[in-house]
C-alpha cells in the first residue's frame, strides 16, 4: 500500500503561498526522488484574494494531484480557516498564523499549532514576505516528509539572487518554532 501525503497551503494573494507549494513539491520530486504533485488555484486579484496550493507526496505515482484529505493545512488568514477548516480530518495537522487566524480553531481538532508565522519573520528576519518560508520550516519539522537538505535545494532555486541567506534564515526559524510551538506534535 503507498502512503500518500497531502499539504494545504491557504490564504491570499501575495503571501507566496503559491511559491512554497511549488519549493515542497520539488524538495521531494526532484532532490527526495518521490513522487509530487502540486496543484494551485486563486481569485482574479493579484494580492488579498483567496489563494490555495497543494501538495501531494507518494511513494507510489500520484493517481489524483489534488489533496482531498489533508495531512497538514496551513491557514494564513480567516477567510481560509472558514473556507478549509470544515473540510479538514480531525486528526490533520491544523498551522495557523496566531496574528492572521484570531478565532478559535475548535477543541475537536487534535494537532493545532499558532504560530505568530509573519510575526516572526517581520521581527527575525526584517521582511514579512519570506512567513511563507518560515512556514515550509516549520511544516518540515513537524512531519518529516521531505529532508531538510532537499528543501533548502529546492528553496535556493526558486527565490531571487541575492535573498539566500534571508530564505535560509526563515528556514531555520521555521524549525525553530516548530519546536517552541509543536512540541507537542514533535513528540507525538
Amino acid at each position: 500500500m503507498s502512503q500518500r501525503y497531502e499539504i494545504r497551503l491557504a490564504g491570499s494573494g501575495g503571501q507566496g503561498l503559491i511559491l512554497g507549494g511549488i519549493i515542497f513539491s520539488e524538495a521531494a520530486a526532484i532532490y527526495d526522488r518521490k513522487f509530487a504533485t502540486q496543484t494551485q488555484s486563486y481569485g482574479p486579484e493579484s494580492r488579498g484574494g483567496a489563494s490555495k496550493s497543494e501538495v501531494v507526496i507518494s511513494d507510489e505515482e500520484v493517481d489524483y494531484p489534488k489533496a482531498t484529505n489533508p495531512d497538514v493545512v496551513l491557514l494564513f488568514t480567516e477567510a481560509a480557516k472558514e473556507k478549509y477548516l470544515p473540510m479538514c480530518r480531525k486528526d490533520a495537522i491544523i498551522i495557523a498564523d496566531s496574528d492572521l487566524v484570531k478565532s478559535e480553531i475548535p477543541s475537536e481538532y487534535s494537532k493545532v499549532v499558532k504560530v505568530p508565522l509573519t510575526r516572526i519573520a517581520k521581527e527575525s528576519v526584517g521582511r514579512e514576505f519570506v512567513a511563507n518560508i518560515v512556514a515550509l520550516g516549520l511544516i518540515r519539522e513537524l512531519t518529516n516528509i521531505v529532508s531538510e537538505e532537499s528543501l533548502e535545494k529546492a528553496l535556493l532555486t526558486r527565490i531571487p539572487k541575492g535573498t539566500e541567506e534571508m530564505n535560509k534564515k526563515a528556514l531555520k526559524l521555521g524549525k525553530e518554532a516548530a519546536k517552541k510551538y509543536g512540541v507537542h506534535l514533535l513528540k507525538a
